[in-house]
């Protein structure tokens, strides 16, 4: 099964841990479709959306009536994760392609791709006197790294 990105999916995410989203929810595939659509993977990247408004560059809103959905949402691109395609329980549409564009723009950010300046600009919360420990003061060292 070929699914592109962009595409909005219906996803059972449980079994969670901590502050992990669950239930089943409405997702965007963000996985290269070329690498996914092979068995041997069959695995997608996705990326949760919720109802609730959230600010910055990691929580971008997608309009209601985007790829079929019902109401305003926010994709929360701190929530990225993996999971079986097993999980899909159903697939809607895509969402538009300038949304997309934000969502990637967010996702280069959380994940440290981006080359270009966009701290000022898209996470008001940093700055580029802001030491990122202030931001995410979790560290991650040997003791706190799952085995």
């Amino acid at each position: 099964m070929k699914l592109d990105r962009g595409t909005l999916v219906l996803v059972g995410l449980d079994p969670t841990r901590g502050h992990e989203q669950r239930g089943v929810r409405p997702c965007i595939i963000v996985s290269d479709p070329d690498v996914t659509e092979d068995q041997r993977y069959p695995l997608l990247c996705v990326v949760p959306l919720t109802g609730r408004p959230g600010k910055g560059a990691l929580y971008p809103e997608l309009a209601s009536g985007s790829g079929g959905l019902r109401k305003r949402s926010f994709a929360l691109l701190d929530q990225i994760r993996t999971v079986d395609k097993r999980h899909v329980l159903r697939i809607y549409g895509r969402i538009r392609a300038e949304e997309l564009d934000v969502v990637d723009e967010g996702l280069r950010l959380f994940l440290g791709l981006s080359k270009c300046p966009v701290r000022e600009v898209r996470y008001p919360l940093l700055r580029p006197s802001t030491p990122l420990a202030a931001v995410f003061p979790v560290p991650l060292n040997s003791s706190s790294t799952p085995r």
